[in-house]
């Protein structure tokens, strides 16, 4: 999409970010792959041999390139934890492929990125506890299915009640919005769970899907915030993680407004809020 070369223009344009703080992720490693992805599943993408039906399930057509970018998304998540560890926080430009499962891809994701780079760090990374905020639209459906009997992962999704998956599963915490919620009710909603939460998974690291769609502009969201609302909302989580001194992790998801400077403008928001309270 256009927005993954646009952002990270504009937010050097603007001075946010310099060249220095981006980096270039290698492909991730295909044992890290196999701590949460079915062995078959991940050998049919390898030899780009899904069948129609869960080609179509992932809203694309399968490629050797399409493969080799999910794997790249995937290892700039996992190398996003380490640096992360390091300063804080750390995102990756794209990312956030939520509604992939063990054994399957659907609503245009393959490998579940956030799932992969959890595994890592609570496996190579000694990490303890993980709280993954989902602020996406659209639920987190392959995240909850994935750690659904894993209590060292905790997933909350906030997201529109109506809106795909027709069929959600059950997180950890699930907030179902109804259409058409605004700012006020959002961020009120936000600030009631999130606090509580922190304080009663005291997590070591915590993953944030900062997904645009929630804009009353985009044209698959179907709830009402504004970007001014949206920036809020990226504040209260951040502020949130800075506060309990916990690294945090963020990736863009959706964003499918029909004028492509709100989508930039929304996503770089976020990048704004992780510099202004971490740096």
């Amino acid at each position: 999409m256009e927005k993954y070369s646009l952002l990270p223009e504009q937010l050097q344009y603007e001075g946010t970010l310099s060249a220095e703080n981006f980096f270039d992720p290698e492909p991730v490693l295909e044992e890290d792959v196999l701590r949460i992805h079915d062995p078959e599943y991940f050998k049919k993408l390898q030899e780009v041999r899904l069948t129609r039906r869960e080609e179509r399930a992932t809203g694309f057509p399968l490629s050797k390139q399409l493969v080799e970018r999910e794997l790249a998304i995937t290892g700039g998540t996992v190398k996003a934890v380490e640096y992360a560890l390091k300063y804080g926080v750390a995102g990756n430009i794209a990312g956030g492929t939520h509604h992939a499962y063990r054994d399957r891809g659907e609503g245009f994701c393959l490998l579940n990125d956030a799932a992969v780079a959890a595994a890592v760090a609570l496996r190579r990374l000694k990490i303890k506890k993980i709280l993954i905020v989902d602020l996406d639209v659209h639920q987190g459906n392959g995240t909850a299915k994935i750690f659904e009997d894993e209590p060292r992962v905790f997933t909350f999704s906030m997201h529109g009640a109506k809106n795909y998956p027709l069929h959600k599963e059950k997180s950890d915490l699930d907030i179902a919005l109804p259409d058409g919620t605004g700012d006020d009710e959002y961020l009120k909603r936000l600030r009631e769970a999130l606090p509580r939460l922190i304080d009663e998974t005291t997590p070591d690291l915590i993953f944030f899907q900062s997904g645009v769609d929630v804009l009353g502009t985009d044209k698959l969201g179907r709830l009402g915030m504004t970007v001014e609302g949206c920036r809020r909302r990226d504040n209260i989580v951040f502020k949130s993680a800075f506060k309990h001194g916990i690294p945090l992790v963020f990736n863009m998801g959706g964003g499918y407004s029909e004028r492509i400077a709100v989508i930039v403008e929304a996503h770089a928001n976020t990048y704004r809020a992780a510099q202004e309270i971490y740096f």
